[in-house]
């Protein structure tokens, strides 16, 4: 994953050879999404999600780390959940 910040370049400006192809990919899963009941795409997702879980849990870090990682994903939980308030 890139740290770059994607808010001001343009996914189609030469120089990221990578860029392109994943804004594309990204394209596509939106149009899949909206175009394809949940029922179908959930379960894939979910499996997709569920694979890079076990594949975390696989590796071995050390409790400093996981705590790092844990409270990472508590901000971005309670900062999602900010968000859904809002609206």
């Amino acid at each position: 994953m890139n740290d770059s910040d994607p808010s001001d370049a343009d996914p189609t400006a030469p120089g990221d050879s990578a860029r392109a192809p994943r804004y594309e990919q990204v394209v596509r899963w939106a149009e899949y999404v909206r175009d394809t009941p949940v029922a179908v795409w959930g379960p894939q997702q979910n499996a997709v999600v569920n694979g890079q879980v076990d594949s975390a849990r696989a590796v071995d870090v050390s409790a400093e780390e996981r705590k790092r990682i844990r409270g990472f994903a508590d901000a971005e939980l309670r900062e999602s959940a900010e968000g859904d308030e809002g609206d």
